[in-house]
């Protein structure tokens, strides 16, 4: 039997680095395009480094030749400009989804974002958290960007009969630390983060779904039912960090109320590392 291709683009970013070492198998192949050179292989490791953006048609068609799935991760992963957004974000996107099309790609997961529904307020949630399929409240361009995303996803999905799966991603970091308090509540473990793609690329004929890409955080917003269904058990809890954040300063105001939290009040358009 061959072995499984999959081809990850936006793989020098955080979450691609992250992944690399975690999605490697036996009888798995990951390819892995950036715009930034991608490390190369270590020896032993079953890898194809492309280096080429998700704008451009032809590198996109020549990383999909052959691969079996397609994990896109590629993007800006914060605040950027309308036009960056709309070029490397949507038109990406598109592109990239096309490109697997017609490569006969079959399984596509679409990294979304917290921020296509954050100006949804945290009191949405109910007990098992708000549903990962509620509807788009973006809080900035990026959150547009992340919409828009799933938007694409489920057009090809229901066009084309592929199974496209779209993550809402919290914020996937090797700690939650990074984020202070927030990130008790959206932190994906990197393991946890394995898992869920591991999920996503081995359920049967998922279809179209929309699920949420958190740890089972105590303090999550998030449903993870949606991922459940999948396959996803989660085991890691962001709480285990809640002592290095206890003296961090938390979200005040539209921040602390928004799912989005501090991106719902960062200046529109402008790049930010939140």
């Amino acid at each position: 039997m061959a072995d499984e291709r999959v081809l990850i683009t936006g793989a020098s970013g955080v979450v691609g680095t992250l992944m690399r070492p975690r999605l490697a198998k036996p009888g798995r192949i990951l390819r892995l395009l950036d715009v930034r050179p991608p490390a190369p292989p270590e020896p032993g490791e079953a890898v194809e480094v492309l280096t080429g953006s998700v704008t451009d048609p032809e590198a996109m068609a020549r990383a999909c030749e052959g691969a079996d799935a397609l994990i896109h991760l590629g993007g800006h992963s914060r605040e950027n400009s309308w036009e960056e957004i709309l070029d490397v974000n949507i038109n990406g996107t598109q592109i990239a989804l096309a490109a697997a099309q017609a490569a006969g790609i079959k399984r596509v997961i679409l990294a979304s974002s917290n921020h296509a529904v954050g100006f949804r307020r945290n009191d949405e949630a109910g007990p098992d958290g708000l549903p990962a399929d509620s509807s788009a409240r973006p809080d900035t361009y990026y959150g547009v960007g992340k919409a828009a995303m799933e938007a694409l996803g489920s057009l090809y999905a229901s066009r084309f009969g592929m199974d496209v799966i779209c993550v809402r991603i919290g914020s996937c970091f090797e700690t939650p630390v990074v984020l202070g308090q927030r990130g008790l509540t959206t932190w994906l473990s990197p393991d946890d983060g394995a898992r869920l793609f591991e999920a996503c690329l081995s359920a049967p004929s998922p279809g179209y779904r929309l699920i949420w890409g958190v740890s089972n955080n105590k303090r999550r917003l998030f449903s993870l039912d949606e991922a459940a269904a999948l396959g996803y058990e989660p085991q890691d809890d962001a709480e285990s960090y809640a002592a290095e954040v206890a003296d961090l300063p938390g979200p005040t105001g539209i921040a602390a109320d928004h799912i989005g939290g501090p991106f719902c009040t960062a200046p529109l358009g402008e790049y930010n590392p939140l």
